[in-house]
């Protein structure tokens, strides 16, 4: 009986001693061998997972980038300082870089825009802007739930009267607000572009003088004081050509509703 166990238990530790064997040399033999430069990468990226590169997440953009398959100013929430770094690891070029920020296009606050009646539904744009447009007068406006604010990783947005407002220094141009906003109103632009059209709307200058206090009228007057040409208008609305504008803020001073706001670059 003894001997009969003593047997068994050496058969048993042979194969198991075997089969280890073999998986240590399969392990060895079919290991797929991994870039080294992945992990520095990944190391390098800011650790967000926002998805701003396209990609699910930092881990995937890493490889891409080592794969030669993305570009590596495709991080826009790392900047300048994350280009250079990637640029050293990868032992490629850097690439210039524009700082963005995203920013609202309107300055319909409640106390600014008409409201045309009082929403006490759900706390979402989308199901708010459903319902004839939203409650404010204008339908091309901030419709002021809040989609952009829990959609913003960072903390950059804040409402202020029913207006969302973004914080230009803690925005690291994820875009997350961008497909927040069903009205599309919310823009990514240059840091540096200090002079913004802060309206969306289409309407004639009578209709948005009705509607709202400080909408784009379509005087063209902006228009007619800007020194290079930078201001082009889509119908009634002006639109600032921040290629051409040299921030000298003569079509702010104009601006006789106020709709073009300055915004220090930082």
């Amino acid at each position: 009986m003894y001997v009969n166990l003593l047997v068994s238990a050496s058969i048993v530790g042979g194969l198991g001693l075997l089969f280890g064997v073999g998986l240590s040399v399969a392990s060895k033999k079919f290991a797929v061998k991994v870039d080294e430069r992945v992990a520095k990468v990944r190391d390098a990226l800011p650790g967000a997972n926002c998805g701003a590169c396209g990609l699910t997440g930092c881990d995937a953009f890493a490889e891409c980038l080592v794969k030669g398959e993305c570009s590596i100013n495709g991080c826009p929430v790392g900047g300048e300082e994350l280009v250079n770094n990637l640029s050293q690891i990868l032992g490629v070029k850097a690439e210039a870089t524009v700082a963005m920020t995203a920013r609202v296009m309107c300055s319909g606050t409640h106390q600014l825009c008409k409201q045309k009646f009082d929403y006490s539904g759900i706390e979402d744009c989308l199901a708010a802007a459903k319902l004839y447009g939203g409650p404010a007068a204008c339908t091309y406006g901030c419709v002021g739930m809040g989609n952009c604010v829990r959609a913003c990783p960072f903390d950059a947005i804040v409402m202020i009267d029913g207006l969302a407002r973004i914080v230009e220094s803690k925005c690291k141009a994820c875009e997350k607000c961008v497909g927040a906003c069903p009205k599309n109103i919310i823009k990514m632009v240059s840091k540096c572009s200090e002079y913004t059209v802060t309206c969306k709307s289409l309407d004639k200058g009578a209709v948005v003088r009705k509607n709202c206090n400080v909408g784009c009228i379509g005087c063209r007057k902006c228009s007619k004081v800007c020194p290079v040409n930078a201001i082009t208008f889509n119908g009634t609305l002006a639109q600032i050509d921040p290629e051409k504008c040299i921030n000298c803020g003569e079509c702010m001073k104009a601006c006789p509703t106020n709709a073009i706001k300055r915004f220090k670059c930082e």
